[in-house]
């Protein structure tokens, strides 16, 4: 059963909150490196493509105690009515820096999954991708406002208002008791305060995936390197 819920755009923080949120003993948190690493999890969401499919959360999540990111994040609203009792997290960014962030995750990522110089490593992970991408396109296209195909750059202009749209609905949607629009470069304070948890003594908030880490980790992929997921920077 779902205790937080991240309601944030991808590249909000969220690789960054699913450590923190495991670290503050919500986890194992959801996050879409669990639907790119587990053929299984894929296979769940796939369905979920259709509008009319009415999701069974309790068969899609198994085994989850919190979700960022998407594919959970788009479906907010739903898991919000779900599971009334779990706590809603807004992660926010500058949405400048958001949709930057964004067209080079799309032309570090997805872009080059279709390559078909591919090392065998990267098989499953392109199957899995594959079995969600008619999810992964309902997704850019409504909650992005985008008909361009998978893996090709966003408008940048529509882009930025469905961000701005989608962080109005949810403060106007979600009770302010239960949600904390939350920057991860406020660090453990304000996530802690709300979620009743003790901030971790000594230990700096996890700040992880940036796009630069997100390059890095593709191209070791590309040249054969099982780097496993979620993706790590090289050492």
């Amino acid at each position: 059963m779902l205790t937080v819920i991240g309601a944030g755009f991808p590249r909000t923080g969220t690789s960054s909150m699913k450590a923190a949120l495991e670290r503050l003993g919500f986890g194992p948190c959801h996050h879409m490196f669990d639907v790119g690493s587990d053929p299984d999890r894929a296979r769940r969401w796939a369905p979920l493509a259709d509008p009319a499919v009415v999701p069974d959360w309790e068969h899609v999540l198994e085994g989850f105690r919190s979700s960022v990111d998407w594919p959970a994040a788009f479906f907010w609203r739903e898991l919000a009515q779900a599971y009334p009792q779990a706590k809603v997290v807004l992660t926010v960014r500058d949405p400048h820096t958001w949709i930057a962030s964004m067209q080079t995750l799309i032309a570090n990522g997805p872009a080059r999954l279709q390559s078909e110089n591919l090392a065998p490593e990267m098989t499953g992970l392109v199957e899995n991708m594959n079995t969600t991408r008619p999810l992964l396109e309902r997704m850019i296209r409504e909650g992005l406002g985008s008909d361009k195909p998978f893996g090709v750059p966003l408008d940048e202009k529509d882009s930025l208002l469905a961000f701005e749209r989608h962080v109005a609905t949810v403060k106007a949607s979600v009770p302010p008791e239960r949600l904390l629009v939350f920057d991860v470069r406020e660090g453990w304070e304000p996530l802690c305060a709300f979620l009743g948890v003790d901030v971790p003594e000594g230990e700096p908030f996890p700040h992880l995936n940036d796009s630069k880490v997100m390059q890095e980790s593709i191209d070791r992929l590309m040249q054969g390197e099982n780097i496993g997921l979620p993706f790590h920077p090289a050492t």
